[in-house]
């Protein structure tokens, strides 16, 4: 397989290797790429895992791709910073408790039907709530498009 990529490789024209370059470990980059972000929206166990592994950031003036909400976190602060990450150009996929998401439904809708697709929105389940398919807006047109034949009542 290795032969054949380097047999591509070779086949390619001027202007796909003007448009990328090689970066460490031999992969290709283009040079208009911006490396993407993981943003959490979430309690405070989902969120420490997550900036354990690695998630977090923060930058020079402050700001995070994270927020951690508990029971006196306000609804707009939560929001703000969900607007706030869907406007950033470096997130990518912004990963929510489902209990949260229920909060604040109504902004995730909007932002489905304006048929925005970066940064994905996907819900996972925390400690305190069990994950629920049927609120989940990926799982509804997962279901749509397997015809709704997905048998959800066990998970």
């Amino acid at each position: 397989t290795v032969a054949i990529l380097a047999q591509v490789s070779s086949r390619s024209s001027p202007k796909c290797k003007s448009q990328t370059t090689t970066s460490v470990m031999g992969r290709k980059k283009f040079m208009n790429q911006t490396d993407m972000k993981v943003a959490v929206i979430g309690d405070e166990d989902t969120v420490t895992g997550f900036v354990l592994a690695g998630v977090g950031q923060r930058d020079g003036q402050g700001n995070t791709n994270f927020i951690i909400v508990d029971s006196k976190t306000k609804r707009k602060d939560v929001e703000d910073k969900f607007h706030e990450m869907v406007g950033r150009k470096d997130i990518g996929v912004i990963l929510i408790n489902q209990s949260i998401a229920e909060d604040i439904r109504h902004v995730l809708t909007e932002h489905t039907a304006n048929g925005i697709i970066v940064p994905t929105v996907l819900e996972i389940p925390s400690k305190e709530k069990p994950y629920d398919p049927n609120a989940d807006q990926v799982m509804q047109r997962v279901k749509v498009f397997f015809g709704g034949n997905i048998d959800t009542s066990d998970w």
